[in-house]
């Protein structure tokens, strides 16, 4: 967790436990004007549908092949892993929004639409790329290997640092898109947020914070210079 001026940034993993009541209790003891969650409209709305949304060809069209195949098996990873720790993805996101409406907070939705983002992904990732993490993926479904930190828990910053390193070296394409474009986008829209003077408590994956608040403070050195 992070805390900027008004904004409080909790970085959280979709299949954690720790996630779940880390948020919720954070949300309760703060009651923040402002629930920012990393999603967009789509998203939002099928967390909360009952009914499922299913990838079909015809999403091909909207996100591009190779955008298409990565949500399809990082979709399907997820909730594997999911299962492994009994957690439905997304669990936490589900908590801030009931608690963010016990307290009448408002829910501010601050990441691109994942459209957008596939198909920026489609476009940038090489095949190259596409393929080693095809390979990576069957190999962690099929192949035990030892983890170094419980899936239950949200990874320690010295782990994230690391496997975002990683990340850069093996998949420069892949963290340009899901990782740097969006953290550039999603600081944007809580600097704008902040200029409300509202407190503020944004959900997003582990990994992000600290790069939004570097982007969040390149937005205020730009607005002094005006």
């Amino acid at each position: 967790m992070i805390t900027y001026k008004n904004l409080t940034l909790i970085g959280t993993s979709h299949i954690a436990i720790q996630s779940i009541e880390e948020v919720k209790t954070i949300i309760r003891e703060k009651k923040p004007e402002i629930v920012a969650l990393e999603l967009d409209k789509p998203r939002f709305q099928a967390l909360l549908s009952k009914k499922k949304y299913k990838l079909r060809l015809r999403d091909i069209q909207r996100f591009g092949l190779k955008g298409f195949l990565f949500n399809f098996i990082g979709a399907f990873a997820e909730k594997k892993m999911g299962k492994l720790v009994g957690v439905t993805p997304g669990s936490e996101m589900r908590v801030a929004i009931r608690e963010a409406r016990e307290i009448n907070a408002q829910i501010a939705l601050i990441d691109q639409d994942i459209s957008i983002t596939l198909r920026r992904l489609s476009q940038k990732l090489t095949w190259k790329e596409k393929f080693r993490f095809i390979k990576d993926v069957i190999k962690s479904l099929f192949v035990r290997e030892k983890i170094n930190f419980d899936l239950k828990k949200v990874p320690d910053q010295k782990t994230i640092d690391k496997l975002t390193k990683n990340v850069k070296k093996q998949y420069p394409n892949f963290y340009l898109v899901l990782v740097d474009e969006r953290n550039k986008y999603m600081a944007q829209n809580l600097y704008n947020l902040m200029q409300q003077d509202n407190s503020i408590i944004a959900i997003v994956g582990a990994g992000h914070e600290k790069e939004i608040i570097n982007e969040i403070k390149k937005w205020e050195y730009l607005a002094k210079k005006r």
